[in-house]
């Protein structure tokens, strides 16, 4: 009897799933953005809360180990986040980096990581590349990225009847992803695009580039950029009175740079986004916590941040260890429902699909109280404005 008690026991410790393998008896984060440039403002130090409150909410440790979190400024520099990711990894022992305003950023982390057996999990980093050719089996692009953004919003003002389009597109990856997700949408709905422009990154005077958008006579002039280009680009339409006239489209605008261009020159502009604070109570309920740290309400990019912390840590708990490839099959069972994402999946190439918002901008008359800023115009399916499965980079997460 004591025997069979003994081998039992050997069995019941064999079953166990690693016996909670924390790697260094520490869960590390981190968060790597721009803390100091143009797209600080929609990323940077929110960001940072963001992960901060996602920690907490886990109680500050998982398995039993604590939580720890960095942060750094990749100044929008390729070479810079990949030298900081590298001294993370290897010095650090940080097992997990999110965040990544400009797509080049995390697409450099991204093959460190799986050379490393780190996990990525973009939040602002939104270049269907990450997805494409570059994907690894490492990475879970969290938020959005620019197809299902552009689907929504272009499908949109299509079927309003505006069929002709001229692009205004930062010319980096990002840039050149939305103006090309985008296109594709806006020629499968019977659409046209005209035209295009590239301004360099970051742009301040965009007058030569709108003038040309306003010659062509399209209907909607899309921005294919973001942060405080799409917020100096709308302000400059407005200056000129293209908006009068024309549609000026941003296809990714996030509550910031409406915070910033004011409602009386946003008004009426349409947009899709991953997150909106006021969509449902428990949006409210987190970006309350949010706007007590920060003094503002969360940005999509920065709710993102928490969303993908938040399941990182739920998904090393489940996993029973913080080894990168059981964390990331454990992602991709789960789903995702929290004060964020909406019926998400994780996919084998990395995208996280889940429903997307449709929203308009309110006229300031519409406006009730301070950052009461959007109309949901629709509830959008992954299933409808999420690009297909690469299957390139379906095959490489098997």
């Amino acid at each position: 009897m004591q025997l069979k008690g003994f081998v039992l026991g050997l069995a019941a410790c064999a079953s166990l799933p690693a016996l909670a393998q924390v790697s260094d008896d520490v869960v590390k984060i981190g968060v790597l953005n721009d803390l100091s440039g143009i797209y600080s403002d929609l990323s940077g130090q929110g960001s940072v809360t963001a992960a901060r409150l996602a920690i907490e909410e886990m109680g500050g440790k998982v398995l039993g180990k604590p939580v720890e979190l960095v942060f750094a400024d990749h100044q929008n520099k390729p070479d810079v986040a990949a030298n900081l990711a590298r001294g993370w990894f290897d010095q650090g022992k940080v097992d997990m980096v999110t965040d990544f305003p400009t797509t080049s950023t995390a697409l450099a982390v991204m093959e460190i990581a799986k050379q490393k057996n780190r996990v990525v999990m973009p939040s602002s980093g939104l270049a269907t590349s990450i997805l494409g050719e570059k994907c690894t089996p490492l990475t879970a692009q969290w938020t959005t990225n620019t197809y299902a953004l552009a689907a929504g919003t272009a499908r949109a003002l299509v079927k309003e009847g505006k069929k002709s389009w001229y692009f205004i597109t930062a010319d980096y990856t990002f840039g050149h992803s939305l103006e090309k997700d985008a296109s594709e949408v806006i020629k499968a709905e019977q659409g046209t695009v005209v035209g295009a422009s590239r301004h360099p990154f970051p742009g301040s005077d965009f007058s030569s580039f709108l003038l040309k958008a306003q010659a062509s006579k399209a209907d909607v002039i899309a921005l294919a950029n973001a942060g405080n280009d799409t917020v100096n680009a709308i302000k400059q339409a407005n200056e000129y009175g293209i908006s009068r006239k024309q549609v000026v489209a941003p296809l990714l605008t996030y509550i910031s740079d409406v915070h910033s261009i004011g409602l009386d020159k946003a008004q009426g502009m349409y947009l899709s986004e991953a997150f909106y604070w006021d969509y449902d109570e428990k949006s409210r309920a987190w970006a309350r916590k949010f706007f007590e740290r920060q003094k503002r309400m969360p940005t999509a990019a920065q709710a993102g941040v928490y969303s993908a912390t938040l399941n990182y840590l739920k998904a090393v708990e489940a996993a029973g260890t913080d080894e990168a490839k059981a964390v990331m099959a454990q992602l991709r069972k789960m789903t995702i429902n929290d004060a964020v994402i909406r019926n998400g999946k994780l996919r084998e190439d990395g995208a996280l699909v889940h429903d997307m918002l449709l929203l308009q901008v309110k006229a300031p008359a519409e406006s009730k109280a301070p950052w009461d800023y959007y109309k949901v115009k629709a509830v959008l399916k992954g299933a409808d404005v999420y690009p297909p499965i690469n299957p390139a980079c379906q095959i490489a997460s098997k």
